[in-house]
C-alpha cells in the first residue's frame, strides 16, 4: 500500500504543479517574454489529498493488529491456565474434605505439603490476577488508539474522494472485529459477574467506544437507536440491532447475526414497519425478538414479535403523550430492560410532568408496581433500568452527560448521586442498559456508541432518603 500511496503523493503534487501554470497563463500573469520569464499569482488547492495521515493510519493499524495478535495469544494461555486452576481446586477441596472426615489417617507431613499446594495455588492466582490487568489496560490503550483512526478516517472521507480511503477503511474494519473479538473472550474468562445484581450500584461508566457511523453511513440519522437483545432467544445471543431515521418515526428495523456483520452492513432481516405497524420515539428496545416501541394512534405501548410477526398494542390511561425528554421529540413512552424484567417509563398530567416508573407483565403486556418519581421527565435527556434500579441522566455542558438520580423498586428509595461520563457527539436519542453484557448503548448523533460499567461490590449505598411514593 505504502507504494500505492506514493504514486497519490506524486500525482497530487503534478496536478496542483500544473494547475499554477494553467492559472499564471490566464489570470494575474506579468511576462518578460524577451528573457522568457513569467511570474503569476499562485493558489495551491487546499484539497489536496493529506497522504501522510494515511501512512500514519496505515502504521498505526500495522501495530494494532500486532498487539492485538499477542493479547489473543495471551487469552489462550489464560484459558489453559484456568483449567488447570480449577482441576487443582477441585483436587485439592477433595482432599480436605477427605482430611476433615479421617483426621488421624493423614500424618504432620501430609498436612505440610497440602498446605504447600495451596500457596501455590494463591500465587497463581495472584499472577494470573496481574496478567489479567495488564490486558484490561492494553485493551483500553488499543480501543483509544481504534477511536483515533475512526475519527481520522472519517474526516477524510468527508473532505476528501472516499475511494481514496477506501482501502484503509477496510483495514481498520478488520481490526475492529480482531479488538470486539478480544474484548468479549476477555470478558467471557474473566468477568464472572455478568448477570449478578450482587452491588449497590453503579460507580463509574467509561469513555465511549465509538463502533462507526450509522448503516446508512450519513450523520442525518439522529433518529434510532442500536444495541443487542436483552433475552436473546436460544441462538441468537450474538445478534445485533439497529434502526436510524432522519425525523423521530420508526418505520423499520435491521437484525445483524453478530457485531461483524453490524460493521459490515451486512443484515439478515429487515423488517418494515410502515404497513399500519409505524412507530414514533426513539427509546425502542429489542427483548426475547420482540420490538417494544411507541405509537401515536392511540397513543400507546406496542410489541412486535419478528418471530410469529405478532403485533399488540395497549393504551396506558394514565399516560401523556405532552411530556418528552429534554433533547428527544415525541418520546412519551421509553422501554428499558434489566436483570429483573421489562420497564416502562412515562408522565402524566397527575403526575405534572414527574417521572413514572412501571414494571411490564411481559406475557400479559400489562402494567404493574408503577411507581411515581420526583423527577421531572422534561430535564432528564434519557434513562435506564440496572438491576431493579432506575437511573436518570442529565445534561451537565456540550460533552458531557451526568447520572444524577437513582430509584431502588428494590427498596422503594431515591437518592441522587453525581456519576459523569462523555458523549462522542454533542446530542444523542437512545441510550440503554443490556443485562447480557453489563453495558451502556448510546445512539449518539447517528453513531454507534457503547460504554462499560463499574459496580459497587463492596460496600453498602449510604446516601439514599426515602421515595415520595411506595
Amino acid at each position: 500500500m505504502t507504494g500505492a500511496l506514493y504514486f497519490l503523493a506524486l500525482l497530487s503534487s503534478t496536478m496542483a504543479s500544473a494547475r499554477v501554470g494553467l492559472w499564471g497563463q490566464g489570470r494575474n500573469g506579468t511576462g518578460d517574454w524577451e528573457g522568457k520569464r513569467c511570474t503569476c499569482d499562485a493558489f495551491l488547492p487546499s484539497s489536496t489529498f493529506p497522504v501522510k495521515d494515511l501512512v500514519v493510519i496505515e502504521q498505526t493499524a500495522v501495530e494494532i493488529t500486532h498487539k492485538l495478535e499477542l493479547e489473543m495469544g495471551k487469552l489462550e494461555t489464560y484459558e489453559s491456565k484456568l483449567t488447570a486452576y480449577a482441576e487443582k481446586i477441585v483436587n485439592l477441596t477433595a482432599e480436605i474434605e477427605r482430611m476433615e472426615k479421617n483426621p488421624d489417617s493423614y500424618t504432620e507431613a501430609h498436612l505440610q505439603d497440602v498446605k504447600v499446594e495451596i500457596k501455590q495455588v494463591e500465587a497463581l492466582i495472584v499472577e494470573l490476577q496481574a496478567s489479567i490487568q495488564g490486558s484490561t489496560t492494553v485493551l483500553e490503550s488499543l480501543r483509544v488508539q481504534v477511536n483515533a483512526m475512526v475519527v481520522t478516517l472519517t474526516k477524510l472521507e468527508k473532505t476528501h474522494d472516499k475511494n481514496l480511503v477506501l482501502v484503509t477503511r477496510r483495514e481498520y474494519t478488520n481490526i475492529q472485529l480482531q479488538l470486539e473479538e478480544c474484548e468479549r473472550r476477555h470478558q467471557e474468562l474473566f468477568n464472572p459477574n455478568i448477570g449478578s445484581c450482587a452491588h449497590t450500584g453503579i460507580i463509574r461508566v467509561s469513555k465511549p467506544f465509538v463502533s462507526q457511523l450509522n448503516a446508512h453511513l450519513n450523520s442525518g440519522y439522529k433518529y434510532g437507536g442500536w444495541g443487542k437483545d436483552s433475552k436473546p432467544v436460544h441462538g441468537s445471543e450474538s445478534m445485533y440491532w439497529y434502526a436510524g431515521y432522519s425525523s423521530p418515526s420508526i418505520v423499520d428495523i435491521k437484525l445483524y447475526a453478530d457485531y461483524k456483520n453490524l460493521i459490515l452492513r451486512n443484515n439478515f432481516q429487515h423488517h418494515n414497519l410502515q404497513s399500519g405497524w409505524t412507530g414514533t420515539g426513539n427509546n425502542f428496545i429489542v427483548r426475547d425478538n420482540t420490538l417494544y416501541y411507541q405509537v401515536n394512534n392511540p397513543f400507546s405501548m406496542a410489541k412486535l414479535n419478528f418471530t410469529s410477526m405478532k403485533y399488540d398494542y395497549r393504551v396506558v390511561p394514565k399516560a401523556s403523550s405532552r411530556f418528552s425528554y429534554s433533547h428527544s421529540y415525541s418520546q412519551g413512552f421509553d422501554f428499558a430492560a434489566d436483570e429483573s424484567g421489562l420497564w416502562v417509563t412515562y408522565a402524566s398530567e397527575e403526575s405534572g410532568g414527574r417521572l413514572i416508573l412501571a414494571k411490564i407483565n411481559e406475557p400479559s403486556f400489562g402494567i404493574e408496581q408503577e411507581r411515581q418519581t420526583s423527577v421531572y421527565k422534561p430535564g432528564v435527556t434519557n434513562a435506564f433500568m440496572v438491576c431493579g434500579v432506575l437511573y436518570a441522566v442529565r445534561t451537565v455542558d456540550i460533552q458531557t452527560e451526568e447520572i444524577f438520580y437513582k430509584y431502588d423498586t428494590n427498596t422503594k428509595r431515591e437518592s441522587y448521586v453525581s456519576i459523569s461520563f462523555e458523549r462522542f457527539q454533542e446530542t444523542f436519542a437512545n441510550l440503554d442498559y443490556n443485562p447480557t453484557d453489563q453495558k451502556l448503548y448510546m445512539y449518539n448523533n447517528g453513531y454507534y456508541v457503547n460504554y462499560h460499567l463499574w459496580f459497587n461490590h463492596t460496600t453498602k449505598a449510604t446516601d439514599e432518603s426515602p421515595a415520595l411514593l411506595s
